[in-house]
């Protein structure tokens, strides 16, 4: 395990993840806010996971985790750090199933992450992207303490997107 909320635990993601990640990754909103990411099966969100986010964790030192709720243990999204090259700075990334929407979970996962990314791992600025017209992702940004800091536009990311700063 990484990180503990009241209601969530956040821990690395593994290949055995694949159903989950499946899934997560071809929801409706992940497909318009985040991006096509081709997982068309169980040994592409296994590779999707491999080539990812445990590269991050061995390059990095973080990555984006899985989030369960701590009284079932079933999975509910992913939220961590991401050092993208096209950014000076690690960024905050989240997606949840669309089915736990709205209970808070991006928030209260977001928090602790920034958090997580301040005290240990000593990083002073954090930031977050965001498609112009996501507005729920804005407003997490927004209550977890980040601010809107312009208008960006990042190669293979689909256009503008709106650039959020945090600073420790």
């Amino acid at each position: 395990m990484v990180l503990e909320t009241e209601r969530l635990f956040l821990r690395q993601l593994t290949p055995d993840d694949d159903a989950f990640i499946l899934e997560l990754l071809n929801e409706p909103g992940f497909l318009e806010n985040i991006g096509d990411r081709q997982v068309r099966d169980l040994e592409g969100a296994r590779r999707y996971v491999a080539e990812g986010p445990v590269v991050s964790y061995a390059r990095h030192g973080f990555g984006l985790w899985w989030v369960g709720l701590k009284a079932t243990a079933e999975p509910v999204g992913i939220c961590g750090l991401i050092k993208r090259e096209v950014l000076d700075h690690p960024d905050i990334g989240y997606a949840f199933l669309a089915r736990f929407s709205g209970q808070g979970f991006a928030s209260e996962a977001g928090a602790a992450v920034l958090a997580y990314g301040r005290r240990a791992l000593g990083l002073g600025r954090i930031v977050a992207i965001t498609k112009p017209d996501n507005d729920g992702s804005v407003r997490v940004l927004e209550k977890i303490g980040l601010t809107f800091d312009g208008m960006v536009n990042l190669p293979d990311h689909g256009g503008e997107s709106r650039y959020f700063v945090s600073d420790a």
